[in-house]
């Protein structure tokens, strides 16, 4: 399996009056992790994009641990926990210098064509893809 790992310094824009990060950062930190996954693929979302092809987010659950805070940098490690041919989950756990573990969770995608939202299967659209999900769950 593919862990990605990703260093993010927490920003003072990120936090909190009590310089903690306000949980909904959690998630554009989950976004810099699952992009950088899939350039650790060999694959941009750029590029996918350009296709015609979106990926949303259907589902998300996170749970959080410890908080992180303000002039430290985490460490977010993502990876595939499921995939299907048409949905895949990813995994999360971020990690401040420390050691100790943020937050855990998951988010589930399917992609879609973007002129309708209809969801596509990336083994037939996009064999080599499929085979790179496939190959690091």
């Amino acid at each position: 399996m593919l862990i990605s790992k990703e260093l993010i310094p927490v920003r003072y824009a990120e936090t909190d009056q009590m310089g903690v990060v306000y949980h909904s950062n959690y998630l554009v930190w989950c976004e810099i992790g699952r992009t950088k996954l899939l350039e650790d693929m060999g694959y941009r979302y750029a590029e996918l994009e350009k296709t015609g092809v979106l990926s949303p987010v259907t589902s998300l659950q996170m749970n959080y641990h410890s908080p992180a805070k303000y002039g430290e940098t985490v460490t977010i490690h993502t990876w595939i926990e499921s995939y299907n041919g048409i949905r895949v989950t990813y995994g999360y756990e971020v990690y401040n210098e420390a050691g100790t573990k943020c937050l855990s969770g998951t988010s589930e995608h399917v992609c879609v064509k973007k002129e309708n939202f209809k969801p596509i299967s990336l083994k037939k659209h996009f064999p080599e893809m499929h085979e790179a999900y496939e190959k690091n769950q």
